[in-house]
């Protein structure tokens, strides 16, 4: 099921914001963050130039925010360390309905799953 539109908006400009506000100005050609939505699941990725082709850029997947669409609360997932193995639940964050709220969980990134 997709996302609400208007939730899509609102979830779209705060992780627009987030991205962009994460990798300094002076990393942004090294580094930069990226997010898709499919459905009710945004996934945010971690984008760098690939090393013998600058035009090309490698993503690698660090985070999903789902909206459950029973209860309409958002999960916070990480990437198993073997990226194959798939996703897990974040465990420093409940659900919550306040996408912010997940933000700022991985920003702080307790267990260092996200940013190490």
């Amino acid at each position: 099921m997709a996302l609400p539109e208007q939730i899509q908006n609102v979830v779209e400009a705060k992780l627009g914001v987030y991205c962009f506000k994460k990798v300094p100005a002076n990393m942004r050609k090294e580094v930069r963050l990226t997010f898709s939505v499919l459905g009710s699941t945004v996934t945010l990725f971690e984008e760098r130039p690939v090393q013998n082709n600058l035009d090309k850029r490698s993503k690698l997947p660090l985070a999903q925010f789902r909206l459950n669409v029973v209860d309409h609360l958002w999960r916070l997932y990480f990437a198993r360390p073997n990226r194959q193995e798939g996703w897990a639940l974040y465990p420093d964050v409940e659900p919550t309905s306040d996408f912010e709220a997940l933000l700022l969980a991985l920003d702080q990134d307790r267990s260092g799953v996200f940013w190490g």
